[in-house]
């Protein structure tokens, strides 16, 4: 017997109670576009479920994304698929999200599979190999679906894309290989919401047709007598119900799968602390700003060149997916020479990451990893280099400050060794271990951990370091975890559990 054949059986022998007596095997949530909400549906329904006692996990066949998070098992998933893990109660695990896309330019990715990095691929390269990566996913499903009670799965992008449809690993085809009934969801504040239902279920096959088993509608705010003319229409015309309309939710604060977000900036006075981040084109982690966003005495700039900014307080070079890259873009776009201007009068400058290897005076790439083999003379304004190599770093990290006791806490994601006199005076100790650097001058500092703002008492001292002396930072667990539960109670006043459970039920019978 096949994999696949075996898998789909145990899954028709699953039976897993839900609230109101649902039986729930699986069920997969697909967008008709990219940010119509997939991610913030699971999430609810993951901690909904939760709540219920259910042991539940989130699962993402195939992502592409440069916000990432390090696992428990070492590995490395999309970082909405680690907030679902905390909405399920769970800690973030490599089977979450199988498959890994982290582009590194516009038609070639790294390829990560089970956490792990295979090889950086071409869009065609990849299409061909995604028979193999099919194996890696449905392994991971196999030991979910072992493990949990219910799995809710998360789509990716659009089921139709009919120019993706031929080996899609993501989508119908995943849902397809394991029998999983599916929801459709679609954002009616972007408008046109009955045609992106509609249009979508068109394109669709009759069998995949036949998996949808609902729709939901997020993000509406307004009159819900004015809508319902268009409920009935779209119920009627389709067969298939209409299981929520969640409300606009505002305030919200889950970390962004895969976009620079500027939804938490806060609205601030001219003498606001002002940060500016350069906006490079492989910018990673995006989620490392967060908490300086949502800060309410910091103003936080992405800017693409330097003469968009004025007034800067800290300078902050981001993490990068292609560090040579970024940095010959950083020089051409002339931040080099603001720089160092900014650091004359006196200015901060924090690297991190990929930020961090630019700080030092070389970066060398013997085996080519990001492009044709060799060096680049990077800013020299600590004295390291950074050797790149194939094998990365992924790890979740605790210490404190070195020149105090002050918390900190991150995560590591980098595939380079830095060495050098620089980093006799480190930012942070690690148990045994120390981290980053610091200048004699106390003006420019690195280091090589994603998430440094996100503990308050590391973000305060950060920031007081860099001159700003209120402490005033927020609490991004507390944020996330209050996020979270909004999430669950909206889910639980608004959508159709009893329609969700009938439609289960026949899709289960057939």
């Amino acid at each position: 017997m096949d994999g696949t054949k075996q898998l789909t059986i145990y899954l028709f022998h699953l039976k897993i109670p839900m609230s109101n007596n649902v039986l729930i095997k699986a069920l997969m949530v697909q967008g008709t576009t990219s940010d119509a909400g997939k991610s913030t549906l699971v999430t609810a329904l993951c901690r909904y479920f939760q709540r219920q006692g259910i042991r539940v996990a989130p699962f993402k066949p195939q992502n592409m994304a440069l916000n990432s998070a390090v696992t428990i098992d070492g590995g490395e998933i999309g970082r909405a698929q680690a907030v679902q893990a905390v909405a399920c109660g769970l800690s973030p695990h490599s089977d979450m999200n199988p498959v890994l896309l982290k582009p590194t330019a516009d038609r070639t990715a790294q390829v990560i599979i089970h956490g792990k990095v295979l090889e950086n691929q071409s869009a065609q390269q990849y299409h061909d190999y995604k028979k193999v990566a099919m194996n890696a996913v449905l392994a991971s499903w196999q030991r979910l679906t072992t493990n949990y009670q219910t799995v809710i799965v998360e789509g990716a992008g659009s089921p139709a894309e009919i120019n993706l449809r031929k080996g899609d690993i993501a989508n119908m085809g995943f849902a397809e290989a394991v029998n999983c009934p599916v929801i459709l969801i679609a954002d009616i504040d972007r408008g046109g919401v009955f045609a992106h239902l509609v249009g979508t279920l068109a394109l669709l096959s009759k069998t995949e047709q036949q998996r949808v088993i609902g729709f939901v509608i997020n993000r509406f705010r307004g009159d819900m007598a004015l809508l319902k003319p268009g409920l009935d229409w779209l119920e009627a015309k389709t067969g298939k119900p209409v299981l929520a309309v969640l409300p606009y939710m505002h305030d919200l604060f889950l970390e962004a799968e895969d976009a620079l977000s500027i939804r938490y900036a806060q609205q601030h006075q001219s003498e606001a602390f002002h940060i500016v981040v350069p906006h490079l084109p492989s910018l990673s982690n995006y989620t490392d700003f967060d908490a300086l966003q949502l800060h309410p005495g910091v103003k936080v700039s992405f800017a693409k060149n330097p003469e968009q900014i004025k007034g800067v307080d800290l300078l902050i070079l981001p993490g990068s997916k292609a560090v040579h890259r970024d940095l010959a873009h950083l020089k051409q776009q002339g931040w080099e020479a603001y720089i160092h201007r900014h650091l004359r009068y006196g200015g901060k400058l924090l690297g991190i990451c990929g930020g961090f290897q630019m700080l030092g005076k070389a970066i060398h790439d013997p085996d080519a990893i990001e492009g044709p083999s060799g060096s680049v003379e990077s800013l020299g304004l600590l004295d390291m280099e950074t050797t790149l190599q194939k094998h990365k770093i992924l790890r979740q990290v605790t210490g404190h400050f070195f020149r105090h006791n002050t918390a900190v806490s991150g995560y590591e994601i980098h595939m380079g060794i830095s060495y050098g006199p620089a980093l006799s005076e480190p930012l942070f100790k690690l148990g045994n271990e120390k981290d980053g650097a610091i200048s004699a001058d106390n003006n420019v500092a690195g280091s090589y951990l994603h998430g440094l703002f996100d503990l308050p008492e590391s973000c305060n001292a950060l920031l007081y370091w860099a001159g700003y002396k209120l402490k005033q930072a927020v609490d991004l667990n507390a944020l996330r975890e209050d996020s979270i539960n909004r999430l669950a109670d909206e889910l639980s006043e608004h959508f159709n559990f009893d329609t969700l459970k009938a439609k289960l039920e026949k899709f289960h019978a057939k």
